[in-house]
């Protein structure tokens, strides 16, 4: 299942609801796109919204919050999630649509995780909407790029093996140039085999270790 920005699922699933606040009229006049005008319209009226029915004032949290994924505020939007998710699991909501909403907010919220750089996170929201839905591709994909993106320690020690080895490289093509070819030509044979293992031996060590990291997560 793949997800459609959340203000609009919400708009389309309230077509069939008639409400008669002026405020929620004139958030239905936004535009389901323009995020930075729906962020606008919440802020300057949330003491207001706040007071609104529960399906009206549920609509425009939910607008608010996506919006705030969608322009990049992914600290506020981990906030608010946390207030629209309890919010759709305390009230009464059409089981679909309520599903969805939660599934939706989830994903999200995982998402600013991993957009911020917090994967171990990420990986903890993500894997709560896997576990609850095991078939959900597009969420058990993504709970594998932030298993992939935590690297473990070991993966650090191969990449600082790895980067001892390409220094040493670095050493001995100095010592060569500044030593071996102008004063000990005979040497230079076995010098250049020396340095082009040191080298070969880093580019595998990380290739290994990368592709043993890859395995790990794929078929955990």
């Amino acid at each position: 299942m793949r997800f459609r920005s959340i203000n609009i699922v919400i708009m389309s699933h309230a077509q069939n609801i008639t409400y008669h606040s002026r405020g929620y009229r004139d958030f239905r006049s936004i535009d389901p796109g323009a995020h930075r005008e729906i962020l606008h319209f919440y802020e300057l009226h949330e003491a207001d919204i706040l007071r609104t029915e529960f399906e009206e004032y549920f609509e425009m949290l939910a607008a608010y919050t996506d919006a705030l994924f969608e322009t990049g505020a992914y600290r506020k939007h981990l906030l608010m999630a946390d207030v629209a998710i309890g919010e759709s699991m305390s009230q009464d909501l059409d089981l679909a649509y309520g599903k969805y909403i939660f599934a939706q907010m989830l994903f999200r919220k995982a998402a600013s995780h991993f957009n911020l750089g917090e994967y171990r996170q990420a990986e903890h929201h993500i894997g709560q909407l896997v576990r609850i839905d095991p078939d959900h591709k597009e969420a058990l994909r993504f709970f594998r790029k932030c298993r992939y993106r935590q690297r473990p320690n070991w993966l650090h020690q191969i990449r600082a093996a790895a980067i001892f080895l390409f220094l040493l490289a670095a050493l001995i093509i100095c010592v060569e140039l500044l030593l071996i070819r102008p004063f000990y030509a005979m040497h230079v044979h076995l010098i250049e085999t020396s340095r082009n293992t040191i080298l070969g031996m880093g580019v595998l060590l990380l290739i290994v270790g990368e592709a043993l990291h890859f395995v790990r997560v794929r078929f955990a």
